[in-house]
């Protein structure tokens, strides 16, 4: 690496960048290769869609989504249309070596992986499958990504899931998964949405209270814990101008998981367990804060709750969020929770940082120069590499 100090190096030369957000496309025979055959197809497998003439998700004869449909890096054509075979895939949304080559080329040092499946479909393992085979299901997928990232345990990082249907389980898969390497918690706010008590109940403590004594983060993912009901309004991806309105909307989503556990009372309960909006953008968080006081202020609950900060202390003491494509909505973010904010890529998704064929994006490490051009050097250390490293507990890295 030439001259990573330089004042004219890239910031991606003169940082360990931390790619906070990116997915790994799973392989065919996750599960089928590690759960009992007596569960037969209700574990999750592939087969071939005749009438797409595509390879398919199948949980039953419950149909999900195409293997490749979250994999548009590089692929040839605008969204939806996506590789039908995993060996249309980029290489670098499966193979790990394949990955640490990519991120080498674009300036990225870690990436932290979330799933797709268990984290888009989680509906279906919660109501389509008995929870003692769900749970299996997750136990083998959090073996499975340990595995994965053990390609260079330094540079790709594990989050766990967690059967979060069964709370015992949970705390137990916790354990597990800790000890295998993971290094947060694919969470979500609202479980209330499938029937389980809120955040704020005592059911959730064995939980939360280990998390914070094992200091992981609970990492609010968009589009986790989805429900069929939130997912009755979704639009044919087909209809550019319709797509387009929904997924700006769908990527303020986390704006209500952030209140949930700022507002009810989470945070205050546990003040060193840290939350992460994964995926949402970052621009409207200042925003969010400011609300939040107003209004906390404005009904009298801090009359009502004296012995709470305020909505937006509790922010920048424990929410953390991140960016990827913003630009002139990142500067007041960066003014107003600069130890708050980390940098994303979504690789391999539709809306990654993922230059290519059929697709605007530029590369991570002109984006990051783009947008952080300007800005004071201990700030930009911070966004792009140490904020990640202290939240995630990352070993330091190695430069050749």
């Amino acid at each position: 690496m030439a001259d990573p100090d330089g004042a004219g190096a890239a910031l991606c030369e003169r940082y360990a960048v931390a790619d906070v957000d990116s997915h790994i496309i799973e392989p065919a025979d996750l599960w089928t290769s590690r759960i009992s055959k007596k569960w037969g197809d209700l574990v999750p497998h592939v087969r071939f869609h005749e009438r797409r003439q595509e390879d398919y998700w199948y949980i039953g004869d419950k149909k999900l989504y195409g293997v490749g449909a979250f994999a548009q890096a590089k692929w040839p054509e605008f969204p939806p249309s996506h590789p039908k075979k995993l060996s249309e895939a980029f290489p670098a949304a499966l193979d790990a070596e394949a990955r640490l080559a990519y991120m080498d080329e674009v300036g990225i040092y870690y990436q932290v992986m979330y799933p797709n499946i268990l984290g888009f479909h989680s509906h279906v393992f919660l109501n389509s499958m008995p929870h003692e085979l769900a749970t299996e299901c997750v136990r083998a997928y959090n073996d499975w990504l340990a595995e994965w990232c053990s390609a260079d345990s330094r540079r790709l990082v594990p989050m766990m899931m967690l059967p979060f249907w069964d709370i015992d389980e949970a705390v137990t898969e916790m354990k597990r998964a800790y000890e295998l390497g993971h290094k947060g918690v694919l969470f979500a706010a609202r479980y209330d949405k499938v029937g389980l008590p809120r955040l704020v109940d005592d059911y959730w403590e064995p939980l939360l209270g280990q998390a914070q004594d094992m200091g992981l983060s609970m990492n609010f993912h968009v589009g986790f814990l989805n429900s069929p009901d939130d997912l009755k309004g979704a639009v044919d991806q087909s209809q550019k101008l319709d797509f387009t309105q929904e997924s700006a909307l769908v990527l303020l989503g986390n704006a209500r998981n952030i209140a949930e556990v700022v507002v009810s009372g989470v945070c205050h309960r546990y003040p060193e367990l840290n939350f992460v909006s994964v995926e949402n953008g970052a621009g409207w968080l200042p925003f969010l804060g400011e609300s939040m006081d107003w209004q906390w202020l404005n009904v009298g609950a801090h009359h009502e709750y004296p012995d709470r900060l305020l909505p937006s202390e509790y922010m920048r003491r424990q929410i953390y969020g991140m960016y990827w494509f913003e630009n002139r909505s990142l500067r007041p973010v960066i003014g107003e929770l600069a130890d708050n904010l980390m940098f994303e890529t979504d690789f391999p998704h539709a809306t990654s940082l993922s230059p290519g064929p059929a697709s605007e994006s530029p590369s991570p490490r002109d984006i990051i120069d783009r947008s952080l051009t300007g800005i004071p050097d201990e700030t930009v250390a911070k966004v792009l590499q140490h904020t990640a490293t202290r939240l995630y507990h990352l070993d330091p890295p190695q430069r050749n």
